[in-house]
């Protein structure tokens, strides 16, 4: 049976292999895990936004973290809460391809965030005289725009690619859906296809590596050069959280996206890798930058005060 891409089929996810004794425990715990992703995430954002002190640089540039990990959330748990409660693993096309999309926005969109992030630590550690001439406001409204286009643009072709491919099975081979497991669904031949996601993984991966192992090996060499301890332990506190951030994210997704071109992985490894992408890089940002940057803990209690106060 071949159907075309755009078309409205029904397809079927990899089953949870939940029992009837489990279901309604996975089915609270995932709605509360999902509501609390989206209470810490959009409290990091309210008070970005509603503190004077926090509207510099870095905070801005962390705007667009806790809006990549609502999205990474939103793709998952909303679907898969309800295939939980109803044990129904179907899922249409249009509806897999707009979960995908998702999925991949919030994954890119992070890791650009992050490499712009980096960027911005190493001009403030590095180079401090030139900062406020560098990361003016019309530079940061540049950088921002760059990370959302690049991100945008580079997943719409990703799925647009889809669109001229007849597909010839319906089952999904992962918990959620992505790119690669949905090329794998059609019997034609996907080698644009697979240059393509090779070529995002590059300019995704080998490029903010590179950003963050420069950016890093500058900030390293500052602070081993510096006098002030003040000023070391700071920025190595800054930075160590930065980088905490970047490598779980990183190491999962590269290591899920290798998987898929690898049949010698285990498909179970490469599912359970796949999930902490979508679960724990949006439960540890906020979490991280709220606890280990102390203007934004001190931005959050100050909020939560005038809240519980009014």
């Amino acid at each position: 049976m071949y159907m075309n891409a755009s078309s409205a089929v029904s397809l079927t996810l990899e089953p949870l292999g939940l029992s009837r004794a489990y279901i309604y425990p996975a089915f609270l715990f995932g709605t509360l895990t999902y509501l609390f992703i989206m209470f810490c995430n959009l409290l990091v954002l309210t008070t970005i936004a509603c503190s004077a002190k926090l509207r510099r640089p870095m905070f801005i540039l962390l705007f667009s973290l806790p809006i990549s990990d609502m999205l990474g959330a939103t793709a998952l748990f909303p679907q898969l809460v309800y295939s939980i409660v109803t044990q129904n693993r179907l899922i249409s096309l249009p509806a897999c391809v707009i979960q995908a999309f998702l999925v991949h926005i919030y994954g890119t969109g992070n890791v650009l965030t992050l490499t712009a992030m980096a960027y911005d630590r190493y001009i403030a550690i590095c180079c401090p005289l030139k900062y406020n001439a560098i990361m003016t406001p019309h530079n940061l409204v540049k950088i921002i725009i760059s990370v959302w286009s690049i991100n945008i643009s580079l997943i719409v072709v990703l799925l647009s690619l889809l669109a001229r491919l007849k597909m010839c099975r319906t089952n999904v081979i992962d918990l959620f859906c992505n790119n690669p497991s949905i090329v794998k669904l059609t019997c034609e031949d996907t080698r644009v296809n697979n240059y393509y996601g090779l070529f995002t993984i590059f300019i995704c991966q080998a490029g903010p590596l590179s950003v963050i192992l420069y950016t890093y090996a500058q900030i390293l060499r500052k602070c081993i050069m510096t006098n002030q301890s003040n000023a070391r332990q700071k920025a190595i506190q800054t930075c160590g959280t930065h980088l905490v951030v970047y490598l779980v994210l990183e190491f999962s997704g590269f290591i899920t996206l290798i998987a898929h071109r690898i049949n010698v992985v285990s498909p179970y490894i490469r599912r359970a890798l796949g999930l902490t992408i979508l679960v724990f890089p949006p439960i540890l940002d906020p979490i991280i930058y709220g606890l280990k940057t102390k203007e934004l803990k001190t931005g959050i209690e100050m909020f939560l005060k005038r809240k519980v106060g009014s």
